[in-house]
């Protein structure tokens, strides 16, 4: 199997309610709440998008969910002016370009 076929397989089960898919997308958030905290120790985050195709299906809100769990118990300051946000699903599975078209114009 490709790495995108394995995705897709353990995508599915997480669909049907399979107990250890649900671990690995939170798993995943919990990954993303620790890397957003420190990534905030470099960068002034307001906004941040979560895409790919991981992010897909019920995964992505698993992801964000537990994203932000981590973000209110470990880093309650950061959590209340950070706003993650997952686009729509088409748009999640387009990933770099929606990415690059909702950057904020400079100067």
């Amino acid at each position: 199997m490709t790495d995108a076929e394995r995705l897709k397989a353990v995508q599915e089960k997480l669909e049907a309610g399979d107990e250890g898919a649900l671990k690995i997308w939170q798993t995943i958030g919990i990954y993303l709440g620790y890397a957003l905290a420190h990534y905030a120790d470099f960068y002034a985050l307001k906004h941040v998008l979560i895409l790919g195709r991981v992010t897909s299906g019920r995964g992505g809100t698993v992801i964000l969910d537990t994203a932000n769990e981590v973000l209110r118990g470990e880093f309650p300051d950061l959590a209340a002016e950070l706003q993650i946000q997952l686009p729509d699903e088409k748009s999640r599975r387009v990933g770099q370009s929606i990415a690059a078209a909702s950057l904020p114009k400079l100067g």
